[in-house]
């Protein structure tokens, strides 16, 4: 028997496929936009800052009063805003249509993101629970992004430098698809309309980061987006540049990091059932940490030469990628750890706030490995994300700390 927020449920699911293609084909347009439109790797780098302001800045203005225009009319209003986004695109097909559709991208996903975290905490009953469909729901993003690695590829047509932007095309349609979807569902969201001013609202949010854990908190998130954001966006670069592979070839491979973050995300959202959230990550991070001072040099030394086929890519090719097994599970583990320690009617500020530095922190990590990537080398660009990943781990530290106080408290 389907639980009665089933549709909603699979409508969430449906929602982040199709920005989980919009917004990590950030790096694909990246790659596309030095080679087709004639741009340097700072330049292509601003792709990621259209696409992470709008969702800061409208996060933040909207998350407070969301409730009162409602989830459901929110997440239409972004998928109503994609669908004439790529339909421009599709007929501009220039590094400036390239970025007024990452502006539109950014604005809907800030309207869909507090919507579906908000919308969680609605159709689930305990933290289990959440940290359950948080995890399925993050990970079916990063099944999202596999499928834009082999979808932009499909319609990529050596000789025509025009064929790619076909796929905007289908990308309008399933964003048209997924609105008429959701438009259908049924959502009872009357009950988390708030009885106070919107100024009390705001003010609550605000309040929020004087917080110690909320703090502590958005730094670990803005850390992890930035090294998240940093490798996703240039792989295919660092694909194609160190690894010497076609261009085609370095996009399918990138969908490696990719697959293996969906298999990380679905797995941990099995074992946090079983097994503490920090230990997990604990686990995760030493991971991410072996594999960028030991992996990462061995891709970069090995020789490639005469490849053809994925077959022909090295062992050492294929192990990097591998990070996102270990990479993926802290967002949506320590999401669920701040969003369960607060009351329902803070979830929708708090997850503006999460947005706000998520993308700040995508930003500039985006902007930073393009730097370092013009001015270091390609090869030697991620080997500095040792840096940041060191920092995410101090945090994590003082959140274990902070949510057992926090627990002991209310046990008092």
């Amino acid at each position: 028997m389907k639980s009665p927020n089933f549709r909603i449920k699979a409508s969430l699911f449906l929602n982040y496929f199709v920005f989980a293609i919009l917004l990590n084909s950030v790096g694909i347009v990246i790659l596309k936009a030095q080679k087709i439109y004639g741009v340097d790797e700072v330049q292509a780098s601003v792709l990621e800052l259209f696409k992470d302001m709008p969702i800061a800045v409208v996060s933040f203005l909207v998350a407070s009063f969301l409730p009162r225009i409602g989830y459901k009319k929110s997440m239409l209003a972004g998928l109503a805003i994609v669908t004439l986004a790529s339909i421009g695109m599709y007929f501009g097909n220039s590094f400036l249509a390239a970025k007024l559709l990452f502006l539109c991208v950014g604005i809907s996903f800030a309207l869909i993101k507090v919507s579906v975290y908000s919308t969680i905490g609605i159709v689930t009953h305990n933290q289990n629970e959440h940290n359950s469909l948080m995890s399925s729901i993050e990970g079916f993003f990063m099944v999202g992004i596999t499928f834009a690695y082999f979808l932009f590829p499909f319609f990529n047509t050596e000789g025509d430098p025009d064929a790619w932007v076909n796929v905007y095309l289908l990308l309008s349609g399933l964003s048209a698809a997924s609105f008429i979807f959701l438009l259908t569902s049924e959502f009872d969201e009357s009950t988390e309309i708030p009885k106070r001013s919107i100024t009390a609202d705001f003010a609550e949010m605000i309040g929020l980061m004087t917080q110690l854990l909320v703090v502590i908190f958005l730094i670990s998130a803005f850390l992890f987006v930035m090294i998240e954001q940093g490798i996703m966006t240039w792989l295919p670069s660092f694909n194609n540049r160190v690894l010497d592979i076609s261009e085609n070839l370095a996009i399918i491979m990138t969908s490696i990091l990719f697959i293996s973050s969906a298999v990380g995300r679905l797995l941990v959202g099995q074992l946090v059932r079983k097994i503490s959230w920090f230990y997990i990550l604990l686990f995760c991070v030493a991971c991410i940490l072996l594999i960028l001072l030991f992996v990462l040099p061995e891709a970069v030394s090995s020789k490639i030469t005469g490849v053809e086929s994925l077959l022909d890519i090295p062992f050492y090719g294929y192990a990097f990628p591998l990070v996102g097994l270990f990479l993926a599970p802290i967002y949506p583990l320590i999401n669920s750890v701040i969003l369960s320690a607060l009351p329902k009617h803070l979830h929708s500020p708090m997850a503006g706030l999460i947005i706000v530095f998520s993308a700040l922190g995508g930003t500039i990590g985006s902007r930073l490995i393009g730097y370092l990537f013009m001015n270091v080398g390609a090869e030697n660009a991620f080997s500095y994300v040792v840096f940041p990943v060191l920092a995410l781990l101090a945090c994590l530290f003082f959140l274990f700390r902070l949510t057992n106080r926090q627990i002991d408290d209310r046990a008092v």
